[in-house]
Formats: structure tokens, sequence, C-alpha cells
């Protein structure tokens, strides 16, 4: 997008580029920490205060600056992404659908907006809007783990596995990508699934985080392994919490698998108590939750 316009407005859209790959805390998530019967507690991450700046700055521009369509449809956008990232939801979806207005085809935010759907559980909606993103940008492929994501909560798990399968062969070296096709598959059949889980740990990194997890879901490593891995290797402040936003989900999610429901309760919570609101793990530990206290309520 070419900006014709003064250079406080350039400065904006870049300082809110920064802050949309990732926003830095002013206090370490290290800090306030407890080791309480083997999970950790942090205090949750809050905004930093530059967000708050940008926001106000996006404000400004958006009530004062004289913008073409495709200039104030990114600039709505740009302000529904800070907006989401820190819970505020219902303000960045009014956001993401005024972008849109401006400019029908932007597939991201199409992307936002099936994901909201999902997390509301209007998953028809949720399809229909994925199945635009795809449609605009074929190789969107984070939209085929959204629209899995969608089928696996909406009973639809055929082609919820289809769209994981897809979205894992476009890097079959993330560990994560493999995670979400083990939860997809596992959800049919938890042997097939453990055995192709072993085959795709083959291609991941030795070093990342992420095959920690994988590694705990094969039995290779205990609870207190991944609690320990999660701070090692840090490199921003913020990282803390988010590694352990994606440790309490997926714990969550094998004590479900051995039924060990109130432990998967327990870390749903704390996934949630993170903040870390713009991860997939946090965005989807309240459906979980829910699912879970229904499941515990069966088990009286």
């Amino acid at each position: 997008m070419s900006l014709k316009i003064r250079t406080a407005v350039v400065a904006v859209l870049a300082g809110a580029s920064l802050l949309l790959a990732g926003c830095a805390t002013t206090q370490s998530p290290l800090d306030n920490q407890n080791d309480v019967e083997g999970k950790l507690v942090i205090a949750p991450v809050m905004p930093d205060y530059k967000v708050e700046v940008t926001l106000a700055k996006l404000n400004e521009i958006l009530s004062a600056v004289e913008l073409s369509n495709e200039q104030r449809s990114r600039f709505h956008y740009d302000r529904g992404v800070i907006y989401d990232s820190v819970g505020l939801r219902l303000l960045a979806r009014i956001d993401f659908i005024q972008a849109l207005k401006l400019q029908p085809d932007l597939a991201d935010a199409y992307n936002f907006l099936g994901i909201y759907y999902t997390q509301e559980g209007e998953f028809d909606s949720a399809y229909e809007a994925f199945d635009g993103v795809l449609e605009l940008a074929p190789n969107y492929d984070y939209a085929y783990l959204n629209r899995g994501i969608a089928l696996y909560y909406g009973g639809r798990n055929d082609l919820a596995t289809k769209d994981m399968q897809a979205f894992y062969a476009g890097d079959n070296t993330d560990g994560y990508r493999a995670l979400w096709l083990y939860l997809v598959e596992s959800k049919d059949d938890v042997v097939t699934a453990k055995k192709q889980l072993m085959e795709n740990r083959q291609h991941l990194d030795n070093d990342a985080w992420s095959s920690v997890i994988v590694d705990y879901y094969l039995g290779q490593k205990s609870r207190q392994q991944v609690f320990t891995a999660a701070k090692e290797g840090l490199t921003h402040p913020k990282e803390y919490a988010e590694r352990l936003c994606e440790a309490y989900f997926y714990l969550a999610k094998m004590s479900i698998e051995i039924e060990q429901y109130q432990d998967a309760a327990n870390y749903f919570r704390l996934a949630l108590a993170t903040n870390i609101h713009d991860f997939v793990e946090h965005r989807y530990a309240r459906i979980e939750l829910a699912k879970v206290k229904d499941l515990l309520e069966a088990t009286k």
C-alpha cells in the first residue's frame, strides 16, 4: 500500500507493525512466579504502554486524517489486531467489519472473523469466513488451521482432519502443526494418531520448544520437564508467559485424554490467566474448559 500522507502516519503504521509482531512487556513474566505443587504460576501479562500510545495515535489518524478507502481499511485492520492482542474482541470485531466494508477482499480480516465465530460456536459462519479467506488467498495456510479447528469443535472431524493434514503439509518441521494434527486425528483413533505423531517427530528440531511438548505427548518427557524447558532459551520478556500458555493448554488436552479432568480444568484456567489473548491456545481454552466442566459434572 502506498501511503502519501504525513510522516506521522507512516511512523504509526510502522510502530503498529512492530507491536503486532510481539508486544514487549514492561515487567518480566519471570517476576512474581511461584512453583505450586509442580505447576508454575506467573503474573498475567499486562499490555505495554506502547500499545496504548499506538492505539491513541491510530484513533487520532482515523478521526482527523484524510485517507483513501484502502488506507483507512488498513488502519482499521491494524487497530483491530491490536485490540485483539489485548483481549478487546468486540472492538476488534467492529474494526475488522469496518475494514471489510472499505476493502472487501481483505483476507486477513475474514480470518479473524472466522476465529471469533468459532469461539462463539457459530460454526457455519466460521466455515463461510474461512472459505472466503481461501478463495481470496489460496496459499493462506493458517486458514486451514483455523477452519480445521472450527470443524473440530463443530463435530465434523473427517473434514477437520483433511484441513489439519493440509496445514501440516505446509511445514512438517513445525511442532505445533504436528500437535494439532494429532489432536484432531486422536479424536477418532488415539493409537493410530500416536503412531503418526511419532513418525512426524522425526522431522522436528530437537532444540525447538514445541518439540518438548510433542515429546511429552509421546511419553518421553514428564510434566515437570516441560515446565523446566519452558524457562530455557528465552529471548524476550513475554516469551515465558507465551510458552506457559501453550504448555498449560496442551497438558490440559492430554489430561482429558487420560481422564484426569480436574487437572485439565486447572490447566485451562491457567492458560486463560496468562492473558496471551492472540495465541490459538488461549483462544480455545475457554471452549475446552466448558467441555471439561461438563465431563466433571457427568462423573459426579
